[in-house]
């Protein structure tokens, strides 16, 4: 699986809140490649082309608290893939770590709105079907940690 540039400018048509999810996502890959400090990465990324256009306190509560919270959101994940976790590619690993810490703690964006840009980060930088196998993964976590808002969905 290849992946697409992590470095590609954003796109103008993006919201400050996807931008901050693009750029967490970036800062995700690098951080599952080299191990790097969390502050380094994010120095960094702040310094990208477009950043500027990001919302920055979201892009600080993804990264930092996808790493922050990195085992209990593996923990949570792993039931509900087929593989280990080490043998996603990071892309979709990152994708993961981020609509699972969204699903779990910004419990005010809609759960289908997490995923679906879950779903399009994987579009954008990830392997051919990388977002069909996210999306599967986080509508079954969704249902574990989400369960009453898609029950009220549901009857709606």
């Amino acid at each position: 699986m290849t992946e697409k540039n992590l470095h590609a400018n954003p796109s103008k048509s993006r919201t400050p809140r996807h931008r901050a999810r693009e750029f967490a996502l970036q800062g995700l890959y690098q951080w599952l490649l080299n191990n790097e400090d969390v502050n380094t990465i994010s120095t960094h990324i702040r310094q990208a082309h477009g950043f500027d256009k990001a919302d920055a306190e979201h892009f600080n509560a993804l990264l930092y608290g996808a790493i922050k919270d990195v085992a209990r959101l593996r923990a949570g994940l792993a039931p509900l893939i087929d593989r280990q976790i080490t043998e996603l590619s990071p892309i979709e690993h990152a994708a993961l770590l981020i609509g699972a810490f969204e699903l779990q703690n910004h419990v005010e964006i809609p759960y289908r709105v997490v995923i679906n840009e879950a779903v399009e980060l994987t579009k954008s930088f990830g392997g051919i079907d990388g977002h069909k196998y996210v999306n599967g993964v986080l509508d079954k976590f969704a249902a574990k940690v989400r369960n009453t808002e898609i029950s009220a969905n549901k009857k709606s």
